[in-house]
């Protein structure tokens, strides 16, 4: 395995990480918990910004002329980036709106 092989690796354990977080949190918000909900997030965040620093590493590396060869692993990897970047946004919105519709149905 290579350099850019083993950093993708990398990348896409912490990404799923991240992803199986976001997902959990909002299971827990549905089931009224919110406090593990927010846990959830705030480890699935960390495991989101450790995979975005491998990704900037990469990047670094590309810019500075060490050209990083384009692979199906690559783009993989940065699929799991975005894919992490916008469940995170999105799973803090419904974590919300579970809370919000809790207060209403306790109104």
């Amino acid at each position: 395995m290579n350099e850019v092989e083993l950093v993708c690796f990398k990348m896409i354990t912490a990404l799923g990480a991240a992803r199986s977080a976001f997902m959990e949190a909002i299971v827990q918000a549905k089931n009224g918990h919110f406090e593990e909900a927010s846990s959830l997030i705030e480890e699935g965040q960390q495991q989101r910004l450790k995979g975005h620093e491998i990704h900037f590493e990469l990047l670094q590396k590309d810019s500075s002329g060490n050209r990083v060869p384009f692979s199906l692993l690559l783009l993989h990897a940065e699929d799991q980036l975005m894919n992490a970047e916008l469940l995170q946004v999105t799973s803090e919105e419904v974590v919300a709106l579970y809370q919000r519709l809790e207060k209403i149905e306790k109104a």
